[in-house]
């Protein structure tokens, strides 16, 4: 049996005592706590002792390196175009990858987005896709370079293989409160994404109610670390602090939330919606070096429809086949006149998740009608008695606890001084 080079209980003590860790120690315990050597109580230890006393830059970036070491990495050097990707910290109502993976492809950039599923009240990307009937998520390495080159864009699963160290850390994170901790967040997105091998990364980084970051310092902190990360790495990266208050656009749950997608690509849908999609394709075009192009156009003339159609048929899926629709609903009306002031993100992602739209545990089914229809958005009139949601969901018995979860998300004729025109805060280059 070969010697350890270091001892897990110095490396945790050097942290808990708010040393430096060396790159030595940090690819060492990355490397020992995916080969078994380390246990998860010790992993359990340190993140938590980095969660308390913080890493310097060059430490998150010698820890996004090592867990990307832990891996394969993926390489698109052989296709006839560059490559850009999205990464979104997640929020509700978020299908912005669906129109926005086929909007960018119609320039002739290839859009590989290694998507995940969703947990707790965000919604995850695949789960959405795969409410159209046939479509699948998981592709081989070969198969997603072959549609790539053919068709411009692919939305699929991860394979295993990306940063294994991440997806044994995150599991753990999540067990021992240590998610919230901005070196662990950001190598963990960045380690994937950089291994996924994209030359241009855009990062959509959530601040609200809704999002993981509700402060938006704290989101900007992110965001920075994040693109220095990357930008270290060689990957072009950049990041759109956006809203996510309120859900985005009209609809949160999976077949919903396609239906809204496909209205986007027609050269319709909520105008929050398109202004995101437009706003991060132009950015995912600027890193590719595509910067005389109208983006709008694309959605109003059908090029945009035309590439989602074909990337949807080359996973076997049908674009034009019916969406599931929920057997039950139930609407929520307005109490009374006036302005809607608040409707908050975080609620309403609750609500659709009890409804079935999301999961409590990674395995768990989630139902492809489930969800919510927003009928106003803050800053709207409206009337008493006037619907304000429709819930939807296979399953009656799970309103109760659904309406439950509104209790307090609605505030008519409250102060809208704040309500803003556009969902983009700020852009970090």
């Amino acid at each position: 049996m070969t010697p350890e080079n270091f001892d897990a209980v110095d490396v945790i003590a050097a942290k808990r005592d708010g040393h430096r860790l060396s790159t030595a120690q940090i690819s060492w315990v990355i490397d020992a706590y995916t080969r078994g050597v380390v246990a998860d109580e010790q992993m359990a230890a340190l993140a938590m002792a980095i969660f308390i006393n913080d890493m310097e830059p060059g430490e998150i970036a010698d820890w996004t390196q090592a867990m990307i070491a832990s891996g394969e990495r993926m390489d698109f050097s052989s296709l006839s175009r560059p490559t850009s990707d999205k990464h979104s910290t997640g929020g509700v109502g978020d299908k912005i990858t669906l129109p926005l993976a086929p909007l960018v492809a119609v320039f002739d950039v290839a859009v590989p987005q290694l998507s995940g599923r969703g947990l707790g009240h965000t919604g995850g990307t695949l789960d959405k896709l795969e409410s159209i009937p046939g479509w699948r998520a998981e592709l081989s390495n070969a198969e997603i370079l072959h549609q790539l080159e053919d068709v411009g864009a692919v939305i699929c699963a991860a394979g295993s293989g990306l940063a294994p160290a991440d997806k044994k850390l995150y599991a753990l994170r999540d067990t021992t409160s240590t998610v919230d901790c901005i070196p662990l967040i950001a190598s963990s997105i960045m380690s994937k994404k950089i291994a996924e091998g994209t030359a241009g990364l855009v990062l959509d980084v959530k601040v609200g109610s809704g999002a993981f970051m509700k402060d938006l310092d704290k989101a900007r902190q992110l965001a920075r670390t994040m693109v220095d990360l990357g930008t270290a790495a060689g990957v072009k990266t950049s990041a759109l602090l956006t809203d996510m208050s309120t859900p985005l656009g009209l609809t949160v749950g999976n077949a919903l939330e396609v239906r809204e997608s496909v209205e986007v690509l027609a050269g319709g849908g909520p105008s929050d919606v398109v202004e995101l999609t437009v706003a991060l394709a132009e950015e995912m075009l600027r890193l590719a070096g595509r910067t005389d192009v109208d983006v709008r156009e694309a959605l109003a003339d059908g090029r945009a429809m035309d590439a989602w159609k074909r990337m949807i048929r080359a996973q076997n899926g049908d674009p034009d086949a019916p969406l599931p629709a929920a057997e039950h609903t139930e609407v929520v009306t307005a109490s009374e006149t006036g302005v809607l002031s608040r409707l908050d993100a975080l609620a309403v992602g609750v609500a659709s998740w009890r409804l079935g739209a999301g999961r409590a545990r990674k395995e768990d089914p989630v139902q492809a009608v489930a969800g919510i229809e927003l009928h106003a958005k803050p800053g709207d009139q409206v009337s008493a008695g006037q619907p304000l949601l429709t819930l939807h969901t296979a399953t009656l018995e799970r309103f109760g606890r659904a309406v439950e979860a509104l209790e307090g998300a609605v505030e008519i004729g409250g102060d809208t001084s704040g309500l803003r025109d556009s969902v983009v805060f700020e852009t970090i280059t």
